[in-house]
């Protein structure tokens, strides 16, 4: 299989050239072979470590596996597995073999995992054992579904993963496929609705390492990567699959849920020098008492996805590590971050700047470019760009516009060139006829002492006319009366223009995410709305 080239792999962003006939997993498992590293240690999870050299092998066991089981190039095949190595391999081992392996988050429930096996058409499933008993209702009635393997645990009337890897031959010639050939999917975490499952070619998954993961962060071989996101979401997948893959170094996988306690637990006992994580656990994290001490870590730089950082709290995480944290935005539809904050240039309170070898633009309800300052939607030109969403014309034609992919976010460009987020668009809120990013006051509500997190939507006021209400959760040790909403008013005010106060506050335990930790105002909105009518 031919591999890439790079006229320069020191200068950003590299020219990248991919041949017509390549297969990712090969590249990205046999460059390290060929590199010497196959002795080197390129997994370490809860049950041990796994070499470059034993990744291989298990790859081409699974691959072997995929045709015994009678599955063939192009079938697609449901992956719903905690982050142990049983992930890499049997995402690598699919796109080894020409199969096409589906991302399914690991917190859904059984509806959800109905939803997207019949959307996909997913011929086996390939499940830990932790979450069977999701799908267990579904097993036997669905129409495409055969073959059932477990992982990290024995389940009768179902094989295991072992048992499907045993004395299976460790050599396999990958599949021939195409650059553009269709690898893998990655279903949309849901923040505006209902999941898209979102196609992507073999080319992508290396192009995010050349361009954000080698010049951006600046990783190299002798790096160790802990990300918190997990392996099922496009910002996990390119943390710890392909980054340290396309660039030989280590990654750190975690099963459980990434709380603060448990985090804490991997940056002392595996000393990661990058660690990827999102807002809502770096405020969880600075508020624990299980938060390490700056000299029981090894990080050089952390990355912030999933949401806009809040200045505030980059500044406070930052301090205590002594590190860069480097706020970015990517998507499941450019799989990777193509707007970021770069060590030793980082502005807290912005996205950053533009990845080199990404185009944006910023584009006003009628079509055209927005004025200096003034909010639009952002679009982006990049090679990392799914084909479609699968099944769904009328999205596809909505969000990919030729080479132009729509975020669906809304940023202003400051006087220097960094990109301000200002909300999903469909978030904005007209108040008094002037718009209003609802990540603006809730940056500004975070700041004060007693809030943990916040969430704002518009609410229409007695004359029908929209105004900010504010979802408010505390930290632990404040009770949230109306001298504390009085006080968050009186903060807001003092910070931003003051039409852009909450006239409401509403203190509430927690606020509706997706598994990725993005939250659902959607949600908010329509809880609201129940409680009007």
């Amino acid at each position: 299989m031919a591999g890439l080239s790079f006229s320069d792999q020191n200068v950003s962003p590299p020219a990248i050239t991919i041949p017509d006939d390549y297969n990712a997993a090969h590249d990205l498992v046999a460059r390290n072979l060929v590199a010497g590293r196959g002795d080197k240690v390129v997994y370490v999870d809860d049950a041990g470590s796994l070499t470059y050299a034993e990744l291989d092998a298990r790859v081409n066991r699974f691959a072997n596996a995929l045709g015994e089981l009678g599955l063939r190039m192009e079938d697609r095949v449901m992956l719903c597995l905690l982050d142990t190595i049983d992930f890499p391999t049997a995402f690598l081992g699919c796109i080894k073999a020409g199969v096409v392996p589906v991302l399914a988050n690991t917190l859904l429930t059984t509806r959800d995992y109905e939803y997207m096996l019949r959307d996909s058409r997913a011929r086996a499933l390939f499940v830990s054992a932790a979450l069977l008993p999701q799908f267990d209702p579904l097993l036997g009635r669905l129409p495409f579904l055969g073959q059932v393997v477990v992982s990290g645990g024995d389940s009768p009337g179902h094989r295991t993963f072992d048992e499907l890897l045993a004395h299976r031959n460790t050599r396999f010639e990958a599949a021939p496929t195409r650059a553009d050939d269709m690898c893998f999917w990655g279903y949309s975490s849901g923040s505006t609705g209902a999941p898209k499952g979102t196609v992507h070619v073999h080319s992508s998954l290396v192009q995010t390492a050349e361009l954000y993961a080698r010049p951006i962060l600046g990783m190299r071989e002798s790096d160790t990567m802990f990300s918190a996101a997990k392996l099922f979401f496009a910002y996990g997948l390119g943390n710890s699959l392909t980054f340290p893959l396309a660039l030989g170094a280590t990654a750190v996988l975690m099963a459980e849920r990434p709380t603060p306690a448990a985090v804490a637990q991997r940056l002392r006992a595996h000393r990661p020098t990058i660690f990827c994580g999102v807002p809502t656990l770096f405020a969880g994290m600075l508020a624990s008492p299980d938060l390490p001490a700056r000299a029981d870590t090894a990080l050089r730089v952390a990355t912030s996805a999933g949401e806009a950082l809040p200045e505030e709290l980059g500044r406070r995480f930052g301090d205590h590590f002594g590190i860069d944290v480097l706020d970015g935005i990517g998507s499941t539809e450019m799989l990777h971050i193509f707007l970021s904050n770069r060590p030793g240039d980082v502005r807290y309170g912005t996205t950053g700047k533009p990845v080199p070898g990404y185009d944006l633009k910023l584009v006003g309800e009628n079509g055209g470019a927005v004025a200096d300052g003034e909010p639009g939607e952002l679009q982006i030109r990049g090679p990392t760009s799914a084909m479609c969403y699968w099944n769904n014309r009328a999205k596809s034609r909505e969000t990919f516009l030729g080479a132009w992919t729509r975020s669906g976010d809304k940023y202003r460009l400051d006087p220097d060139g960094y990109y301000v987020y200002c909300g999903r668009s469909d978030d904005m809120l007209k108040v008094g006829g002037i718009y209003v990013a609802p990540a603006e006051v809730e940056a500004a509500l975070v700041t004060h002492p007693a809030v943990l997190e916040a969430a704002v939507i518009g609410r229409a006021d007695g004359d029908d006319l929209v105004k900010p209400k504010a979802f408010v959760v505390l930290k632990t040790g404040h009770v949230g009366d109306e001298a504390l909403a009085d006080a968050l008013r009186r903060h807001v005010k003092d910070r931003l223009a003051p039409y852009k106060y909450p006239r409401w506050i509403a203190f509430v335990p927690e606020l509706p995410k997706t598994a990725t930790g993005k939250i659902q105002r959607f949600r908010l909105r329509a809880l609201e709305q129940q409680g009007r009518d």
